[in-house]
């Protein structure tokens, strides 16, 4: 069970739930693991993103729920592409700092929206 109040994020995958959380500790591994300057760098390059780049955020961020997994475990979890970059967004809406944010064109004008092709 996660706690939404420590800034918790829920995953389930194969029956088992897996709690993500947004740890100082994880921004560090997901800069370095995205080879990012600085975190202003995560929306963007998530705009753009690879299977492989999700998995080093989830990864980073189920680390910080208290699970040892390295992205290689992440890409086997058995759930779906969704489940998986909900989590991601849950994660960080809960720590506060919103998701990763890329700009979108929607009738003209940009929005922001979480992740591409997701309702912002």
């Amino acid at each position: 069970m996660v706690n939404r109040a420590r800034g918790e994020a829920a995953l389930e995958a194969g029956g088992r739930q897996y709690r993500l959380l947004l740890t100082l500790g994880a921004l560090a591994e997901i800069e370095d693991g995205l080879g990012l300057d600085d975190l202003s760098q995560v929306g963007p390059r998530l705009a753009h993103t690879r299977a492989a780049d999700l998995a080093i955020v989830a990864a980073s961020l189920l680390r910080g729920g208290g699970h040892d997994m390295c992205p290689a475990e992440v890409l086997r979890l058995p759930c779906d592409l969704g489940a998986l970059m909900g989590a991601i967004r849950a994660a960080f809406e809960a720590a506060g700092l919103g998701a990763p944010a890329v700009e979108a064109p929607m009738n003209g004008k940009e929005e922001t929206v979480p992740f591409p092709g997701a309702a912002g």
